[in-house]
């Protein structure tokens, strides 16, 4: 069966949405993209920097409680209504839980082809990125370079520290059936 969804997870400032845009140029067929900064910005203020939201440590860590898990867990089924519905479509993501954070991906587009992606960059390029973008928390890049993939398996690995998303996007490009 034909790639529903494509997956990528990476850590911040790995590259993630440069590749989402090149892969939204090189795929034949249209793939609207939803990434996980985007639903964390469409989350109400209140919910930032709150318990029950999300919270940035100044270290760069963040955390999330159960408001925020139980948005994220509904904003993941829209995603795959979206694609049961006959959408293909592009996810970026970030799996703070690792394996976890997969699982609850898997458990949510059961019966769905997934295409899983690791997008990795060495955590020096990462936070370099991160200070140049200047919209990020210093230490968020280094923090999550190696931990989001934990445990995680993937069809595909790109790694873009010195790859261009360009390049990367047809690696994945590639392998969508």
């Amino acid at each position: 069966m034909a790639t529903q969804v494509i997956i990528l997870n990476g850590g911040s400032s790995s590259g993630k949405s440069g590749i989402v845009r090149c892969l939204q140029a090189v795929l034949p067929d249209p793939w609207p993209a939803f990434g996980v900064d985007s639903f964390v910005d469409a989350l109400p203020a209140k919910m930032q920097a709150s318990d029950a939201g999300i919270a940035f440590a100044a270290d760069g860590g963040v955390s999330v409680g159960a408001d925020f898990m139980a948005l994220q867990a509904a904003w993941m089924e829209g995603i795959a209504a979206m694609a049961r519905a006959g959408a293909r479509i592009i996810v970026d993501d970030v799996f703070l839980g690792g394996a976890a954070s997969r699982q609850r991906w898997e458990k949510t587009l059961g019966g769905l082809t997934v295409l899983w992606v690791g997008v990795r960059c060495e955590s020096a390029v990462a936070a370099g990125r991160e200070i140049a973008r200047g919209d990020r928390v210093p230490g968020m890049a280094a923090l999550q370079a190696e931990v989001v993939h934990e445990g995680v398996a993937y069809d595909v690995e790109v790694d873009t520290t010195h790859t261009e998303s360009l390049a990367c996007a047809r690696t994945i490009a590639a392998r969508v059936g």
